[in-house]
């Protein structure tokens, strides 16, 4: 990391902090450290675990192309429509290589079979929590620590239902986003961008599928997904964020609070600052206590699924 944002200074790809009073210039695109982190970890991982290589390439193909298309975003700017388009076809590794299990386990009901429903909303699979995910990622430190929470849920979900495979791949995105972490917390030395973002929440939806924890993935992800519904119903679709006012503002004490433009988007965080002003730390802090609170919901979920014989 501390290579990364010494190149990326150098390469002038930077962004505003607008967070901040004095607007601070801080390097963007660290994400590219979360996804070598992947890719290195799960390298590794092929040849410790070389039954599981299977599944671990197909994780592997999905998230390089999230990260290729967080990348093209970072650098180009995609349409806001072409993003979740482009995510929808991140699952056809997981197709190919023919990890898709089309039998969700839901509390209990159990083991269900839902072969042609399933197979219908499987590419949103990566494509919403790739998306939600990057639309929580405003703040220092609120995308890596909420995922970090979010992610640390599964893994407790993947050790009750004894699948290895979802242990390991949640410890392996567990140990790249708490190196990044390090770097990304208040006040950051750098952002992820989409590239970081984007991977990561490929990331998440591709444990659900290869783990077979897709509803532990959604109920960990339910301030992610909530903020996601809040800021596209309230601005009347998918739209470019930088087109659009901004949900809060910035007193001179630091603070935050919300817009005054009515037009301007609800957002999670314009709902946290409803009875007041908070600091940057205090609404990141906030989010990680909703995160919390649904991964144990998460957890009670598996809990609640019948043993499948």
């Amino acid at each position: 990391m501390p290579l990364l944002i010494k190149y990326l200074n150098k390469m002038d790809i930077i962004g505003i902090d607008v967070h901040k009073t004095h607007k601070p210039e801080i390097p963007e695109m660290g994400g590219w450290g979360i996804l070598l982190g992947l890719v290195t970890s799960l390298t590794i991982a092929i040849f410790l675990f070389p039954k599981y290589t299977v599944p671990f390439i197909s994780f592997l193909c999905v998230i390089i192309i999230a990260g290729v298309i967080g990348i093209y975003d970072d650098l180009r700017r995609l349409n806001p429509l072409a993003k979740p388009i482009l995510l929808l076809f991140a699952v056809i590794p997981l197709i190919i290589f023919e990890v898709v299990v089309p039998r969700p386990l839901l509390p209990i009901i159990g083991q269900t079979r839902l072969t042609l429903v399933y197979w219908i909303v499987l590419p949103l699979a990566i494509a919403i929590p790739a998306n939600a995910v990057n639309m929580l990622d405003v703040f220092n430190g609120s995308m890596a620590a909420s995922c970090i929470i979010a992610t640390f849920a599964l893994l407790i979900c993947g050790i009750l239902m004894d699948s290895m495979i979802a242990i390991i791949l949640c410890i392996i995105l567990i140990g790249s986003l708490l190196a990044f972490f390090q770097f990304n917390k208040y006040p950051a030395k750098i952002f992820s961008g989409d590239v970081g973002s984007l991977t990561t929440g490929a990331a998440v939806g591709a444990i659900a599928i290869i783990g077979r924890l897709e509803i532990a993935v959604i109920i960990a992800l339910m301030p992610h997904i909530m903020n996601a519904f809040y800021f596209i119903s309230s601005s009347g679709g998918l739209k470019e964020g930088r087109t659009l006012k901004r949900p809060t503002q910035v007193f001179p004490d630091g603070k935050m609070g919300i817009s005054p433009h009515e037009d301007a988007p609800l957002t999670l965080t314009r709902l946290l600052l409803a009875r007041g002003p908070l600091s940057e730390t205090d609404i990141v802090k906030h989010l990680c206590i909703l995160g919390v609170v649904s991964a144990i919901l998460a957890i009670i979920s598996i809990l609640l699924i019948p043993k499948v014989i």
